[in-house]
């Protein structure tokens, strides 16, 4: 074999064992949404670029990615909280986020997850932001109340969703039963699309303010939202720590003005299941500097994802990797 056969061999052999090299360090993370048109997914999307760096980015201080070395992150669209708990809980998804009030009942096993077993692996990373119950109608709606629902066709969003759950609470604390209303379960863009045409009365959304679906059909057509407050808001508060009464400003949509209603807190979760290592840096990276510009700029609801507030009604345990930032961080003792 002459010279050059053997160099071009050579090279060949150490290019092919640097691709093997970078295939091994590759690790892909999934972070479970919700729908395309609401809150969770773009807030979903920009963590995931923000925690992944994957190899041959450029580095960070020269202007690259900030990430886990070797991560690929992805956000994946779901039908939302109760269906991401579940995906992470049988290893489907590596990570989701989740309304506070589900990701507690579900590794408790109860409230409206009682009967189950409970899913005792679920961990958390960290508290992001409120989430307001949105209850929307037409701006000339007859409806200004929860209870003026009765008999009225209600969009509560997808059974596996945190806004099903919160819409059946919501309508007993009321007095009304899922019954009281013609249920139907369409996801906020498709509500919106129903409403505007007539084929609902109302819809139920939970989410951070401004959410897309909601800011399209406000300037679309004229709507208004519905309140949430009163003796019904004060049941919620009192039987369930982590509703809490809170408005939603005037001007957030469109036309709209503000609205007293209720809000759960949104949270990042995983499984107890997830390498330490990784969970430590994945936590490290959501909260560096180069992520906090970010979110800044990459969504409304990013300025309310703040570190001071990451532990904030958090109801389950945090992995083990979160809890080591978060004391080396000087947030735990």
């Amino acid at each position: 074999m002459n010279i050059l056969k053997t160099a071009a061999l050579s090279a060949a052999i150490a290019l092919g064992m640097a691709g093997v090299s970078a295939a091994q360090d590759l690790k892909f993370f999934t972070i479970g949404t919700g729908g395309t048109a609401a809150t969770y997914y773009p807030v979903g999307g920009v963590i995931a670029n923000s925690i992944s760096n994957p190899p041959g980015s450029r580095p960070c201080d020269e202007g690259g990615s900030c990430g886990v070395p070797g991560l690929i992150a992805s956000a994946v669209s779901s039908r939302g909280s109760v269906d991401n708990v579940n995906a992470i809980n049988s290893g489907l998804r590596n990570s989701g986020f989740a309304q506070s009030d589900v990701a507690y009942w579900a590794y408790t096993g109860t409230g409206t997850m009682e009967g189950q077993p409970p899913a005792e692996k679920l961990r958390a990373i960290a508290a992001l932001f409120p989430e307001h119950i949105h209850l929307v109608v037409m701006a000339d709606s007859e409806i200004n109340s929860v209870g003026d629902l009765a008999g009225k066709r209600v969009s509560l969003d997808e059974p596996g969703s945190g806004t099903y759950v919160d819409a059946i609470l919501i309508l007993e604390a009321y007095g009304l039963s899922k019954d009281a209303v013609t249920a139907e379960a369409l996801k906020p863009d498709a509500a919106g699309d129903a409403l505007r045409n007539g084929q609902i009365d109302a819809f139920f959304f939970v989410g951070g303010y401004p959410t897309g679906a909601i800011v399209e059909l406000a300037s679309a057509v004229d709507i208004k939202l519905v309140p949430i407050d009163g003796d019904g808001a004060a049941g919620l508060t009192e039987a369930f720590g982590f509703f809490s009464v809170s408005d939603i400003p005037d001007g957030a949509y469109e036309g709209v003005a503000a609205t007293t209603t209720v809000a759960v807190g949104a949270q990042w979760i995983t499984s107890s299941d997830e390498d330490e290592e990784l969970i430590y840096q994945i936590t490290a990276a959501l909260w560096n500097d180069n992520t906090r510009r970010l979110l800044d700029v990459g969504h409304a609801k990013g300025a309310s994802i703040n570190r001071e507030t990451a532990l904030d009604g958090i109801g389950i345990p945090l992995h083990p990797g979160a809890e080591r930032f978060y004391r080396e961080a000087g947030l735990l003792q």
